[in-house]
């Protein structure tokens, strides 16, 4: 019989025994997902080659795209959960968005670490592995530069690497990206404040399970995580066409995979707790960036409704950034995402609207 002791959270709890049974929830909330997938409301992908591939990392190309020589577009989902929700299907697809606009398109897909595996943090998805897929992406296009896109947790990977690359990178495009976390711009700011070293967290579970961030951020923010989306899936019954990006985003709410416990201590320690990014003294690979070291072309999504991803906690960063062409783009929202901090890349306007603004002044500010 296990011991108590005292969780991250102060409370009794048998650690071991805890661990164990947040990672078998992992493993039942991904097999309820796939009988989504059964049901038909698996994502509709596009054809795509793997071009590199190493531990946590596949790098995508997709097919039937712009020759060499195109300008090349890098999309960083956030590493929490499958990539797909890019390309959910053809109707909802940002990839076929950008391949549309005539980018040679690429994707860093995260792929789950073995348990031994080895523990990745932030210099590696933010610096060593983007700058892997760069390498391999100008040997498939010959492009020396790229368009680099981040969604969430993404979009921080995104401003890393144009901030240790900024040569490489011709522009950045962060979508509803938390960049900054002081005072009311972070609704997860109590919850950490009120929590002592995540490497606690970290070293109970060795790689922190899915569903511990969910109940987390479920904990920060119910209205998002939870009305939110029961409002929406009633919404959507009047169509069809709604419904079914609602059940596929549902779907892929149960695809999360654990997150390695060096990347979730350095993002709950240095940026939700220090602000550190945001304040120039983020360090990555015995370098210090924030927001002064990005200077290519910027394009910020917010959705001014959010209170998951406040305005401020892409604005502030946005202002501060040395980018000499800056955008701030407003997302309304849409029926059918399921979960509105997805729906810049599955709702109806943002394909409608939105992605149009932002290729029009990518071309409008390319070099």
């Amino acid at each position: 019989m296990y011991a108590p002791t005292t969780s991250p959270f102060g409370l009794p709890d048998y650690t071991a025994a805890g661990a164990a049974a947040l990672k078998h929830m992992d493993r039942s909330r991904q097999a309820r997902g796939r009988l989504f997938e059964q049901a038909g409301y698996g994502p509709r992908e596009s054809p795509h080659t793997v071009l590199h591939r190493e531990p946590g990392l596949n790098l995508r190309r997709y097919d039937g795209q712009a020759d060499a020589g195109a300008p090349a577009a890098l999309l960083v989902p956030a590493p929490i959960k499958r990539s797909y929700i890019w390309d959910l299907a053809p109707e909802v697809s940002v990839v076929r968005r950008w391949i549309d606009a005539g980018y040679r398109v690429y994707l860093a897909e995260w792929t789950p670490l073995p348990e031994d595996g080895p523990d990745l943090g932030l210099a590696d998805y933010g610096s060593r592995l983007l700058a892997a897929c760069q390498q391999a992406i100008e040997a498939d296009s010959a492009e020396g530069t790229l368009t680099v896109a981040g969604h969430s947790l993404g979009g921080i990977l995104a401003a890393i690497y144009g901030c240790l690359h900024p040569d490489r990178v011709r522009a950045t495009v962060l979508l509803e990206s938390p960049l900054h976390f002081g005072g009311a711009a972070s609704p997860f700011r109590a919850l950490v404040e009120a929590t002592p070293d995540a490497g606690r967290v970290a070293a109970a579970f060795g790689q922190v399970p899915g569903v511990f961030l969910n109940l987390m951020s479920a904990l920060a923010e119910p209205r998002a995580f939870q009305w939110e989306r029961m409002a929406d899936r009633w919404l959507s019954l009047g169509s069809a066409e709604r419904l079914a990006t609602h059940m596929r985003v549902e779907r892929w709410t149960h695809d999360e995979f654990a997150l390695p416990g060096r990347l979730f201590t350095e993002l709950v320690e240095d940026l939700y707790r220090r602000d550190a990014f945001m304040r120039g003294e983020l360090e990555i690979d015995g370098r210090r960036i924030g927001p002064q070291a990005l200077r290519a072309p910027l394009l910020g999504v917010v959705d001014p409704r959010s209170r998951l991803i406040p305005v401020a906690a892409l604005a502030r960063f946005h202002d501060a950034a040395a980018s000499t062409h800056k955008c701030l783009l407003h997302y309304g929202g849409d029926v059918g995402v399921n979960l509105q901090h997805v729906g810049v890349l599955v709702g109806a306007s943002a394909h409608g609207e939105l992605w149009p603004a932002i290729f029009r002044w990518l071309e409008a500010h390319r070099d």
